[in-house]
């Protein structure tokens, strides 16, 4: 039987697809490194697990409402305002089953056929894919490291047509690390208004910042573009719970009813545990958090260090999430690889430190290495890395 033509194109997603390839190497009894997840290394806070089990006790296993418990709206909506500044009431906040499950679900509510999604490459592997599961067109901008992986308004402004209605601002960024200022932000803002776009602004990693600037949402900046902006985030960066599924969504109150709608039909509710876990997550302080914030700057700094000083590899040093982005054509060059794909197969291969390669987010000379391991698997992984570039040098 032929599949429908929408998951014909789909292109797998890279991330997933090196971690499995990492996992069955280590199944095999290899001593694999993987710096190809993007999930914190740590257990979900105690406090969050207590909650879960309490709800469980409590017979808290039920359906809730679509859009999510109202407790748990609530928290966001104190979240948004403690954090941003932002003014959410209950029915402009939905839950989601997952960050990602945000995105998919505002995407098709929001695009029709040929309409078209500005996305900055390098990108989140998900964005285009879900841009073209809804009909859209996903219009790439180039964000070079010469500018730190960030859009200019010029470039903006240069390929919005008249079928324009989006454009995804991920900042701290998946996978380069980098964030907005927001002079930067403002500037993209006055385009945004002069074009009548809407803003998806992905802010997953926002408490993962390493620098003085704080994050800043472009829902923040003025009144316009709080009616321009939906905000997506969740818990699972923050507070490590990757596999709880918990996401949301903010933003002007008929795109979250549409949202709420399409969510009764596709996944009734978000799990309800999980639900009452997020809750306690918003609720609690955020010790935590800046725990798991510290390690991650301290593993920056030691690694970051490492990689800028291998033969071959140059790297903007990021201001948050937990990646680093290095271009490596040169060394993938010296090496003797034909690119930088067969460069990071090679290296899975022969010394098993598992990278993703940057074509599967928009940038083939570039790849992504995730933090969010042991310090000692970094310094490991930075051995075996110059290893391997020593090996090969031609």
């Amino acid at each position: 039987m032929e599949l429908a033509n929408r998951v014909q194109t789909l292109t797998p997603s890279s991330t997933l697809a090196i971690t499995a390839k990492a996992k069955a190497l280590k199944q095999e009894g290899h001593d694999v490194i993987g710096l190809g997840a993007g999930e914190p290394d740590f257990n979900t806070p105690e406090y969050i697990l207590k909650a879960a089990k309490q709800a469980m006790d409590e017979g808290l296993t039920k359906y809730t409402p679509s859009g999510g418990i109202p407790e748990l709206r609530k928290a966001v909506a104190d979240k948004l305002k403690k954090d941003q500044g932002l003014e959410y009431n209950e029915n402009q906040i939905i839950v989601t089953t997952g960050a990602k499950h945000a995105l998919f679900t505002l995407f098709q509510v929001l695009l029709n056929p040929g309409d078209e999604v500005v996305i900055p490459a390098p990108y989140w592997v998900s964005y285009p894919e879900q841009v073209k599961l809804a009909g859209g067109k996903p219009v790439f901008v180039k964000a070079g490291e010469e500018n730190e992986f960030k859009i200019t308004p010029d470039q903006l402004r240069d390929v919005i047509t008249s079928r324009t209605k989006a454009v995804i601002i991920n900042s701290p960024s998946n996978p380069t690390g980098m964030m907005y200022t927001r002079e930067e932000l403002e500037k993209l803002g006055e385009v945004v208004r002069e074009k009548d776009l809407l803003v998806v602004s992905d802010e997953i990693y926002e408490k993962l910042v390493y620098t003085e600037d704080p994050h800043v949402s472009m829902a923040q900046l003025s009144d316009d573009l709080y009616g321009r902006t939906v905000v997506i985030n969740g818990v699972s960066k923050s507070h490590s719970m990757t596999g709880w599924r918990i996401g949301y969504a903010a933003g002007p109150g008929e795109i979250i009813k549409a949202m709420t709608s399409l969510a009764s039909h596709s996944t009734s509710n978000p799990t309800s545990i999980a639900q009452h876990a997020a809750l306690a997550a918003y609720s609690g302080g955020e010790d935590e958090v800046m725990k798991m914030r510290e390690a991650f700057r301290e593993r920056l700094e030691v690694f970051y260090e490492r990689l800028i000083n291998l033969p071959g590899i140059s790297c903007e040093k990021p201001k948050g999430a937990f990646y680093l982005f290095p271009n490596v054509k040169e060394a993938a060059s010296n090496c003797g690889f034909r690119d930088v794909d067969a460069f990071v197969e090679a290296l899975l291969e022969e010394e098993k430190v598992a990278l993703v390669p940057g074509s599967g987010f928009g940038s083939e000379n570039n790849v992504r290495l995730s933090y969010a391991t042991s310090m000692d698997n970094l310094n490991k992984a930075a051995d075996r890395i110059e290893k391997f570039l020593k090996t090969h040098h031609k």
